[in-house]
């Protein structure tokens, strides 16, 4: 008999795996209250959030960049514009669909969520190299292979330890709402 989804979502949730820069490892519930805390400070400097991700990682981006707009009132965005991504990827390459617009984008102290179920997906991975070139605060959200190139890229870096996309998802957008949920003020 397969084990129920919500305890299994549950024991996941509870196993996060949360590291600051250099991979030191720390609490979960510290590294959100860390990205808050770095949020409202970069919010209250007119700082931007850019967030990216592929598939489902994508509306994970434009859900939360929604909410950071609109609940939040601070300034974000995700790079999900289909001209945008089609014309990057034809003339320069997939690989390049989020660096770029980070590039011409981003500026010194923004934050860039880059969010990839698999932590190994080439665009996601440029676009956090680019992100830290710019001088931008990185948060990432990543999956499967606890090896996973991401891990490593942000300034606070969150670990799911499960193989299944949909949880994986799930729990990457329980984590960005736990932070969302801890600045808005009804």
């Amino acid at each position: 008999m397969k084990k129920n989804p919500f305890l299994k979502l549950t024991d996941l949730l509870i196993k996060v795996e949360a590291t600051v820069a250099y991979g030191k490892s720390i609490d979960c519930q510290t590294a959100i209250q860390m990205a808050v805390k770095m949020i409202k400070l970069k919010a209250d400097k007119n700082k931007k959030m850019i967030l990216v991700g592929n598939g489902g990682s994508a509306s994970i981006a434009s859900h939360i960049a929604t909410d950071f707009l609109k609940n939040l009132k601070i300034p974000a965005i995700a790079f999900n514009d289909g001209s945008l991504l089609t014309c990057l990827s034809n003339d320069l390459g997939y690989d390049q669909v989020f660096s770029v617009p980070i590039a011409r984008l981003a500026v010194k102290g923004d934050i860039v969520f880059v969010i990839s179920s698999s932590g190994k997906s080439k665009n996601i991975l440029n676009a956090a190299q680019q992100a830290k070139k710019q001088g931008c605060f990185v948060i990432s959200l990543s999956g499967f292979s606890a090896r996973n190139s991401l891990r490593n890229l942000g300034n606070i870096n969150f670990y799911v330890p499960s193989t299944d996309y949909g949880d994986v998802e799930i729990t990457h957008l329980a984590i960005c709402h736990a932070m969302v949920d801890s600045l808005y003020k009804k």
